[in-house]
């Protein structure tokens, strides 16, 4: 019987160290008596995406992304309409999808789940025909990504100062949302359209988001007082964020999100420019995963 064969891509700039843990957690975990495999190494943004291109056409069975939710991302364009399955060793710094489908942060129980071989049918998002399989976001979220992205730093330590040194700073803007047809006004500090519960750290911002449901879940952080920003982040670690008085919660299958002076959003984390009015849609079981 012919091996399954799984490619391993990861980002060098991860370390040397990092590049040894993943070598060693193969020849301790992964089965090479049904699976044959090989590490690419990415070189240049988006790289990670012609890469699992090539494997998918090469015929196969999956491709690891080695990394965080930009690193998944980049993985899933490339597989997008193949039958190769995305697999996913979280080593980013949030991990936000990765931990919303219970995927070990571990190396090696990791890639012990591709031994399994389990999958399911991911939903991915579209934000005017971008890509995203977490959580894309307009607002306060989408400065954090840009200033994120720019610190020499990373880390849940760095990711919390920017949030709270940018919380006082940051205006509140007035936004006209529609989901599925009905429209919403609202002055809000953040808008998230979440096809995943979490941006990472453990910080869930829609709970009860299902990644395989097809639906697009919109979360709104109104106007609050500064001074409860601490029971809101509270609320996010402990699941209960849409129970707060400032957050409100819709479903559904299109929403689109406009304000005049919109000129940044984030998509996985990562920050790009936009236009003022932005479309999102969600296309149901467009990705199989492997999961626990």
């Amino acid at each position: 019987m012919s091996k399954k064969h799984v490619v391993f891509i990861v980002n060098p700039k991860s370390g040397v160290e990092r590049q040894k843990e993943i070598q060693q957690g193969i020849d301790d975990c992964l089965d090479q008596q049904h699976y044959s495999y090989e590490i690419l190494h990415t070189e240049f943004m988006k790289h990670g995406t012609e890469l699992a291109k090539e494997a998918a056409k090469n015929g196969a069975y999956a491709v690891v992304a080695v990394g965080g939710d930009g690193s998944v991302n980049d993985v899933v364009q490339g597989l997008m309409g193949t039958d190769t399955v995305l697999a996913i060793i979280p080593k980013g710094s949030g991990n936000g999808m990765a931990r919303t489908m219970g995927i070990p942060l571990d190396t090696h129980d990791a890639i012990r789940l591709i031994n399994k071989g389990n999958t399911a049918a991911m939903d991915i998002g579209y934000a005017n025909g971008r890509p995203f399989i977490s959580n894309a976001g307009v607002a306060f979220d989408a400065l954090i990504s840009k200033k994120f992205a720019k610190s020499e730093r990373r880390g849940f330590m760095m990711y919390s100062w920017l949030v709270a040194k940018y919380m006082w700073l940051y205006k509140n803007w007035d936004w006209t949302i529609t989901v599925d047809g009905k429209q919403i006004k609202e002055r809000a500090f953040m808008v998230n359209i979440a096809n995943g519960q979490q941006f990472g750290y453990n910080f869930k911002i829609a709970p009860m988001a299902d990644y395989t449901d097809g639906m697009l879940n919109l979360v709104i952080i109104r106007k609050f007082p500064k001074l409860l920003a601490g029971a809101i982040v509270l609320r996010a670690l402990n699941g209960s964020i849409t129970g707060s008085p400032f957050v409100r919660h819709f479903a559904g299958k299109e929403i689109t999100v406009s304000n005049p002076a919109l000129r940044l959003m984030q998509t996985d984390g990562d920050a790009h420019a936009c236009e003022h009015s932005i479309t999102f849609k969600i296309q149901q079981g467009a990705q199989k995963v492997i999961v626990p």
